[in-house]
């Protein structure tokens, strides 16, 4: 990684941080409680930019133009909007559940090879 891209990506951040910090209080306390949840849970995108995260914006200032709730925007399960957010996504889980069954699959091939 290049500084130019690592200075290019705080330039992004800011810019985005920005747009949360124009929403309305109460967007933005779900904002980031979603963006924890997010980080918490781990879709790998996210590490790509803020493009999911931008998204999210863009839906809440839709939501603040046509005056609505908050959690008329996402529902009252806040987990769930995010789940389904990122329900095609490949999330850290995923990669670590496929790591762990790969080196479980090759150590029961070495318990079974020395049985034989």
């Amino acid at each position: 990684m290049r500084i130019k891209d690592i200075i290019e990506g705080k330039k992004e951040w800011r810019a985005h941080m920005a747009r949360v910090k124009a929403l309305p209080q109460d967007y933005q306390v779900v904002y980031k409680e979603i963006q924890k949840y997010l980080f918490k849970v781990g879709p790998v995108e996210l590490t790509d930019g803020t493009d999911l995260l931008s998204g999210i914006i863009d839906l809440f200032e839709e939501g603040v133009a046509t005056e609505k709730d908050v959690l008329e925007v996402t529902g009252s399960d806040v987990a769930a909007f995010c789940d389904d957010l990122i329900k095609d996504s490949e999330t850290y889980a995923d990669i670590y559940q496929k790591f762990a069954n790969q080196e479980v699959n090759k150590a029961m091939k070495k318990v079974t090879d020395k049985r034989k």
